[in-house]
Protein backbone atom coordinates (compact mmCIF):
# COMPACT_ATOMS: atom_id res chain seq x y z
CA UNK A 1 0.00 0.00 0.00
CA UNK A 2 1.56 3.76 -1.05
CA UNK A 3 1.12 5.97 2.21
CA UNK A 4 1.43 8.37 0.07
CA UNK A 5 -1.42 8.38 -2.33
CA UNK A 6 -4.79 10.57 -1.46
CA UNK A 7 -8.14 9.10 -1.74
CA UNK A 8 -10.26 10.07 -4.23
CA UNK A 9 -13.78 11.03 -3.26
CA UNK A 10 -15.07 11.19 -0.52
CA UNK A 11 -14.82 8.32 2.07
CA UNK A 12 -17.85 6.96 5.06
CA UNK A 13 -15.50 7.53 7.86
CA UNK A 14 -12.30 8.72 8.55
CA UNK A 15 -10.51 7.30 11.93
CA UNK A 16 -7.46 9.02 12.81
CA UNK A 17 -5.39 7.02 15.14
CA UNK A 18 -3.92 3.46 14.17
CA UNK A 19 -3.64 1.93 17.43
CA UNK A 20 -6.01 -0.06 19.80
CA UNK A 21 -8.59 2.49 19.68
CA UNK A 22 -8.70 2.90 15.51
CA UNK A 23 -8.36 -0.87 14.99
CA UNK A 24 -11.44 -1.93 17.12
CA UNK A 25 -13.43 1.05 15.31
CA UNK A 26 -12.40 -0.56 12.01
CA UNK A 27 -13.22 -4.28 13.09
CA UNK A 28 -16.70 -2.79 13.96
CA UNK A 29 -17.20 -0.63 10.46
CA UNK A 30 -16.01 -3.64 8.83
CA UNK A 31 -18.33 -5.86 9.43
CA UNK A 32 -20.96 -2.76 8.86
CA UNK A 33 -19.71 -3.08 5.41
CA UNK A 34 -18.72 0.62 5.72
CA UNK A 35 -16.42 2.58 3.39
CA UNK A 36 -13.43 3.62 5.86
CA UNK A 37 -9.89 4.35 6.39
CA UNK A 38 -7.45 4.67 9.24
CA UNK A 39 -4.91 7.29 8.91
CA UNK A 40 -1.54 5.86 11.48
CA UNK A 41 1.44 8.40 12.12
CA UNK A 42 3.87 5.18 12.97
CA UNK A 43 5.75 3.91 10.23
CA UNK A 44 4.69 0.74 11.80
CA UNK A 45 1.11 -1.18 13.42
CA UNK A 46 2.28 -0.84 17.07
CA UNK A 47 4.71 1.32 17.33
CA UNK A 48 3.07 3.68 19.87
CA UNK A 49 3.47 0.44 22.29
CA UNK A 50 7.09 -0.57 20.66
CA UNK A 51 8.58 2.76 21.60
CA UNK A 52 7.72 2.73 25.56
CA UNK A 53 10.48 1.57 28.22
CA UNK A 54 11.99 -1.88 27.56
CA UNK A 55 11.07 -3.89 30.47
CA UNK A 56 6.97 -2.70 30.36
CA UNK A 57 4.75 -5.23 30.54
CA UNK A 58 0.07 -4.43 30.73
CA UNK A 59 -1.21 -4.49 33.74
CA UNK A 60 -4.33 -6.26 32.25
CA UNK A 61 -4.27 -10.13 31.98
CA UNK A 62 -3.94 -11.64 28.22
CA UNK A 63 -7.54 -12.95 28.69
CA UNK A 64 -8.56 -9.71 28.69
CA UNK A 65 -5.92 -7.87 26.04
CA UNK A 66 -7.34 -8.88 22.72
CA UNK A 67 -9.19 -6.64 20.41
CA UNK A 68 -12.84 -7.84 18.91
CA UNK A 69 -12.57 -10.95 16.32
CA UNK A 70 -8.94 -12.30 17.73
CA UNK A 71 -8.18 -13.58 21.22
CA UNK A 72 -4.55 -12.63 22.36
CA UNK A 73 -2.21 -15.67 22.20
CA UNK A 74 -1.07 -15.90 25.16
CA UNK A 75 -1.59 -18.03 28.47
CA UNK A 76 -4.96 -15.73 29.48
CA UNK A 77 -3.56 -15.05 33.01
CA UNK A 78 -0.15 -13.87 31.84
CA UNK A 79 0.62 -9.99 31.38
CA UNK A 80 2.23 -9.85 27.58
CA UNK A 81 5.12 -6.99 27.17
CA UNK A 82 4.62 -4.19 25.34
CA UNK A 83 6.53 -5.70 22.08
CA UNK A 84 4.11 -8.39 22.34
CA UNK A 85 1.29 -6.26 22.09
CA UNK A 86 2.59 -4.32 19.75
CA UNK A 87 3.41 -7.25 17.49
CA UNK A 88 -0.19 -8.27 18.37
CA UNK A 89 -1.61 -5.24 17.14
CA UNK A 90 0.07 -5.20 13.66
CA UNK A 91 -0.93 -9.00 13.43
CA UNK A 92 -4.80 -7.83 13.98
CA UNK A 93 -4.79 -5.16 10.73
CA UNK A 94 -3.43 -7.64 8.74
CA UNK A 95 -5.30 -10.53 9.51
CA UNK A 96 -8.79 -8.21 9.08
CA UNK A 97 -7.08 -6.26 6.06
CA UNK A 98 -7.87 -3.09 7.91
CA UNK A 99 -6.92 0.02 5.43
CA UNK A 100 -4.46 1.70 7.71
CA UNK A 101 -2.21 3.92 6.01
CA UNK A 102 0.76 4.67 8.26
CA UNK A 103 2.81 7.91 8.42
CA UNK A 104 0.19 9.92 8.46
CA UNK A 105 0.45 12.25 11.23
CA UNK A 106 -2.55 14.99 10.55
CA UNK A 107 -1.88 18.18 10.65
CA UNK A 108 -4.93 19.91 10.31
CA UNK A 109 -8.86 18.40 10.77
CA UNK A 110 -11.68 20.86 9.19
CA UNK A 111 -15.14 20.74 8.80
CA UNK A 112 -16.28 22.04 4.91
CA UNK A 113 -19.85 21.96 4.02
CA UNK A 114 -20.97 18.37 5.03
CA UNK A 115 -17.79 16.74 5.09
CA UNK A 116 -15.00 16.86 7.52
CA UNK A 117 -10.99 16.91 5.92
CA UNK A 118 -8.36 16.39 6.96
CA UNK A 119 -4.97 17.32 5.76
CA UNK A 120 -1.20 15.65 5.73
CA UNK A 121 2.10 16.87 4.00
CA UNK A 122 -0.09 18.18 0.75
CA UNK A 123 -2.76 15.60 0.91
CA UNK A 124 -6.10 15.82 1.97
CA UNK A 125 -8.78 13.31 3.03
CA UNK A 126 -12.72 13.82 3.33
CA UNK A 127 -15.22 12.16 5.21
CA UNK A 128 -18.56 12.49 6.33
CA UNK A 129 -17.80 11.14 9.43
CA UNK A 130 -14.61 11.28 11.47
CA UNK A 131 -13.71 9.19 14.62
CA UNK A 132 -10.21 10.73 16.48
CA UNK A 133 -8.46 8.01 18.00
CA UNK A 134 -5.52 9.13 18.97
CA UNK A 135 -5.41 8.51 22.34
CA UNK A 136 -4.99 9.96 25.77
CA UNK A 137 -0.92 9.74 25.26
CA UNK A 138 -0.36 12.50 22.96
CA UNK A 139 2.16 14.82 24.00
CA UNK A 140 4.52 14.52 27.00
CA UNK A 141 3.23 16.74 30.28
CA UNK A 142 6.47 18.54 31.64
CA UNK A 143 6.79 21.42 34.01
CA UNK A 144 8.21 24.73 32.76
CA UNK A 145 10.70 25.01 34.80
CA UNK A 146 12.54 21.87 33.62
CA UNK A 147 14.17 23.76 31.26
CA UNK A 148 16.02 25.47 33.70
CA UNK A 149 17.72 22.42 34.85
CA UNK A 150 21.24 22.43 34.48
CA UNK A 151 22.77 20.71 31.05
CA UNK A 152 25.24 18.55 33.52
CA UNK A 153 22.04 16.65 34.23
CA UNK A 154 20.68 13.78 32.43
CA UNK A 155 16.93 14.73 32.12
CA UNK A 156 13.88 12.72 30.08
CA UNK A 157 10.25 11.77 29.97
CA UNK A 158 8.81 8.96 30.76
CA UNK A 159 8.52 8.51 26.77
CA UNK A 160 11.54 8.86 25.65
CA UNK A 161 12.96 6.64 28.58
CA UNK A 162 14.28 3.38 27.94
CA UNK A 163 16.59 1.70 30.07
CA UNK A 164 19.14 2.65 32.72
CA UNK A 165 21.49 2.93 30.42
CA UNK A 166 20.31 6.03 29.00
CA UNK A 167 21.39 7.62 32.53
CA UNK A 168 25.04 8.94 33.66
CA UNK A 169 26.36 8.03 37.05
CA UNK A 170 25.01 9.18 39.94
CA UNK A 171 21.60 9.40 41.73
CA UNK A 172 18.35 9.53 39.71
CA UNK A 173 15.09 11.72 40.69
CA UNK A 174 12.11 10.22 39.05
CA UNK A 175 8.88 13.17 39.46
CA UNK A 176 6.08 11.70 39.51
CA UNK A 177 4.46 8.66 41.80
CA UNK A 178 1.88 6.96 39.66
CA UNK A 179 2.72 3.66 37.74
CA UNK A 180 5.07 4.67 35.65
CA UNK A 181 6.99 6.63 38.05
CA UNK A 182 6.66 3.15 40.30
CA UNK A 183 7.63 0.83 38.18
CA UNK A 184 10.45 3.11 36.10
CA UNK A 185 11.89 3.90 39.88
CA UNK A 186 11.91 0.07 40.51
CA UNK A 187 14.30 -0.58 37.67
CA UNK A 188 16.56 2.28 38.33
CA UNK A 189 17.34 2.02 41.40
CA UNK A 190 18.72 -1.64 40.82
CA UNK A 191 21.42 0.22 39.51
CA UNK A 192 21.38 4.10 40.70
CA UNK A 193 20.62 5.75 43.73
CA UNK A 194 16.90 6.67 43.85
CA UNK A 195 14.31 9.40 45.01
CA UNK A 196 11.31 9.39 43.73
CA UNK A 197 9.35 12.59 44.57
CA UNK A 198 5.26 12.64 44.90
CA UNK A 199 2.52 10.87 46.24
CA UNK A 200 0.82 7.63 44.99
CA UNK A 201 -3.11 7.61 44.03
CA UNK A 202 -3.90 4.62 46.12
CA UNK A 203 -2.57 1.88 45.70
CA UNK A 204 -4.42 -2.01 44.59
CA UNK A 205 -5.28 -3.92 47.98
CA UNK A 206 -3.42 -7.22 46.67
CA UNK A 207 -0.68 -8.34 45.30
CA UNK A 208 -0.39 -8.05 41.18
CA UNK A 209 0.19 -11.23 39.31
CA UNK A 210 -1.46 -14.66 38.37
CA UNK A 211 -3.78 -15.13 41.66
CA UNK A 212 -5.09 -11.42 41.00
CA UNK A 213 -5.62 -11.41 37.56
CA UNK A 214 -7.81 -14.67 38.30
CA UNK A 215 -9.85 -13.27 41.27
CA UNK A 216 -8.95 -9.59 41.61
CA UNK A 217 -9.11 -7.94 38.23
CA UNK A 218 -12.08 -9.65 36.91
CA UNK A 219 -13.80 -7.64 39.95
CA UNK A 220 -11.59 -4.01 38.99
CA UNK A 221 -12.10 -4.53 34.93
CA UNK A 222 -16.12 -4.67 35.84
CA UNK A 223 -15.76 -1.82 37.78
CA UNK A 224 -13.66 0.47 35.82
CA UNK A 225 -16.32 -0.52 32.74
CA UNK A 226 -19.69 -0.50 34.08
CA UNK A 227 -19.78 0.93 37.42
CA UNK A 228 -17.47 3.88 37.51
CA UNK A 229 -18.67 5.80 34.94
CA UNK A 230 -20.67 8.51 33.73
CA UNK A 231 -24.15 7.00 33.64
CA UNK A 232 -23.79 5.87 37.09
CA UNK A 233 -23.88 8.48 40.79
CA UNK A 234 -20.91 6.56 42.17
CA UNK A 235 -19.00 7.25 39.01
CA UNK A 236 -20.04 10.54 38.21
CA UNK A 237 -18.54 11.35 42.12
CA UNK A 238 -15.79 9.33 41.79
CA UNK A 239 -14.36 10.44 38.24
CA UNK A 240 -13.04 13.90 39.25
CA UNK A 241 -11.25 12.69 42.48
CA UNK A 242 -9.53 10.11 40.21
CA UNK A 243 -8.50 12.58 37.66
CA UNK A 244 -7.44 15.29 40.39
CA UNK A 245 -5.33 12.50 42.43
CA UNK A 246 -4.26 10.17 39.38
CA UNK A 247 -4.80 5.91 39.31
CA UNK A 248 -3.57 3.79 41.82
CA UNK A 249 -0.86 1.83 41.82
CA UNK A 250 -1.10 -1.69 40.50
CA UNK A 251 2.16 -3.57 40.09
CA UNK A 252 4.74 -2.07 42.27
CA UNK A 253 3.93 -0.59 45.54
CA UNK A 254 5.62 1.81 48.14
CA UNK A 255 6.50 -1.13 49.97
CA UNK A 256 8.40 -2.67 47.14
CA UNK A 257 10.16 0.62 46.27
CA UNK A 258 10.81 1.10 50.13
CA UNK A 259 12.17 -2.74 49.82
CA UNK A 260 14.55 -2.02 46.74
CA UNK A 261 16.22 1.00 48.94
CA UNK A 262 14.28 4.18 46.93
CA UNK A 263 13.40 7.11 48.79
CA UNK A 264 10.30 9.13 48.43
CA UNK A 265 10.94 12.27 49.11
CA UNK A 266 8.28 15.63 48.79
CA UNK A 267 7.02 16.95 45.33
CA UNK A 268 9.51 19.85 43.48
CA UNK A 269 8.41 23.12 43.31
CA UNK A 270 10.67 24.18 40.82
CA UNK A 271 14.54 25.02 39.78
CA UNK A 272 16.90 26.88 41.43
CA UNK A 273 20.38 27.16 40.19
CA UNK A 274 20.21 24.73 37.86
CA UNK A 275 18.95 21.85 40.29
CA UNK A 276 15.59 20.85 41.48
CA UNK A 277 13.96 22.12 44.85
CA UNK A 278 11.45 20.13 47.09
CA UNK A 279 8.78 21.84 48.85
CA UNK A 280 10.60 21.31 51.93
CA UNK A 281 13.14 23.82 50.51
CA UNK A 282 15.50 20.88 50.01
CA UNK A 283 17.87 19.97 47.14
CA UNK A 284 18.64 16.88 46.31
CA UNK A 285 21.81 16.19 44.51
CA UNK A 286 21.59 13.96 41.78
CA UNK A 287 22.53 13.41 38.49
CA UNK A 288 19.58 12.53 36.33
CA UNK A 289 15.79 12.93 36.14
CA UNK A 290 12.98 11.42 34.73
CA UNK A 291 9.57 13.16 34.45
CA UNK A 292 6.57 10.78 35.38
CA UNK A 293 4.72 13.32 34.85
CA UNK A 294 2.60 12.40 32.70
CA UNK A 295 0.77 13.23 29.38
CA UNK A 296 -2.25 15.81 28.19
CA UNK A 297 -4.44 15.60 25.04
CA UNK A 298 -3.56 17.47 22.09
CA UNK A 299 -6.49 19.07 19.94
CA UNK A 300 -4.34 21.99 18.48
CA UNK A 301 -4.67 20.36 14.82
CA UNK A 302 -8.29 20.47 15.10
CA UNK A 303 -9.98 23.29 13.40
CA UNK A 304 -10.70 25.88 16.35
CA UNK A 305 -14.28 26.11 15.31
CA UNK A 306 -14.72 22.37 16.10
CA UNK A 307 -13.14 23.04 19.49
CA UNK A 308 -15.27 24.65 22.59
CA UNK A 309 -12.69 27.05 24.05
CA UNK A 310 -9.78 25.54 22.76
CA UNK A 311 -10.66 22.41 24.51
CA UNK A 312 -11.67 18.83 23.11
CA UNK A 313 -15.35 19.33 21.74
CA UNK A 314 -17.95 19.08 24.08
CA UNK A 315 -19.33 15.05 24.28
CA UNK A 316 -21.96 12.43 25.68
CA UNK A 317 -20.01 8.91 25.26
CA UNK A 318 -17.93 10.12 22.24
CA UNK A 319 -20.05 11.52 20.19
CA UNK A 320 -19.54 15.25 19.57
CA UNK A 321 -22.59 16.90 21.07
CA UNK A 322 -22.52 20.28 18.59
CA UNK A 323 -20.50 18.91 15.43
CA UNK A 324 -22.60 15.79 13.46
CA UNK A 325 -20.57 13.41 12.66
CA UNK A 326 -17.57 14.01 14.82
CA UNK A 327 -16.44 11.24 17.53
CA UNK A 328 -14.22 10.44 19.95
CA UNK A 329 -12.42 7.12 21.13
CA UNK A 330 -9.85 6.59 23.55
CA UNK A 331 -9.17 9.70 25.88
CA UNK A 332 -9.69 9.06 29.20
CA UNK A 333 -12.06 9.20 31.18
CA UNK A 334 -14.38 9.75 28.00
CA UNK A 335 -17.12 7.44 29.81
CA UNK A 336 -15.56 5.47 32.30
CA UNK A 337 -12.15 4.95 34.14
CA UNK A 338 -11.40 2.20 31.47
CA UNK A 339 -11.80 4.83 28.62
CA UNK A 340 -8.19 4.49 27.37
CA UNK A 341 -7.42 0.91 28.49
CA UNK A 342 -7.67 -2.29 25.88
CA UNK A 343 -11.38 -3.66 27.87
CA UNK A 344 -12.74 0.29 27.79
CA UNK A 345 -11.80 1.23 24.07
CA UNK A 346 -13.10 -2.18 22.60
CA UNK A 347 -16.21 -1.51 24.57
CA UNK A 348 -16.42 2.22 23.37
CA UNK A 349 -15.71 0.97 19.83
CA UNK A 350 -18.90 -0.93 19.43
CA UNK A 351 -20.85 1.68 21.13
CA UNK A 352 -20.10 4.34 18.94
CA UNK A 353 -19.93 2.23 16.01
CA UNK A 354 -23.42 1.79 16.28
CA UNK A 355 -24.07 5.58 16.76
CA UNK A 356 -22.07 6.65 13.49
CA UNK A 357 -24.83 7.39 10.65
CA UNK A 358 -24.64 5.41 7.35
CA UNK A 359 -24.37 6.64 4.27
CA UNK A 360 -27.65 7.69 2.22
CA UNK A 361 -25.78 6.41 -0.67
CA UNK A 362 -22.85 3.73 -0.24
CA UNK A 363 -22.38 3.38 -4.12
CA UNK A 364 -21.30 6.77 -4.12
CA UNK A 365 -18.18 6.25 -1.77
CA UNK A 366 -14.57 5.16 -2.82
CA UNK A 367 -12.97 2.84 -1.82
CA UNK A 368 -10.52 2.93 0.84
CA UNK A 369 -7.74 0.31 0.67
Amino acid sequence: MNNNDPVAGTLDTMIIGGGQAGLAMGYYLQRQKRTFLILDDCPRTGDSWRRRWDSLRVFTPAKYDGLPGLVFPADPLSFPSKDELADYLERYAAEFHLPVRQGIRVERLWREGDRYVAASNGHRWEARNVVVATGAERVAKIPDFASRLSPSLVQLHSSDYRNPGQLQDGAALVVGLGNSGAEIALEVSRTHPTLVAGKPGGELPVKHGRTAARYVLPLVRFAGLYVLNVGTPIGRKAIPALKAHGAPLIRTKSKDLAAAGVRLVPRVRGVEGGVPVLEDGSRPQITNVIWCTGFRADFAWLDPDLLDNGAMPRQQRGVAVDWPGLFFLGQDFMYAVASATLPGVCRDARYLAGKIPAPANRGSLSAAA
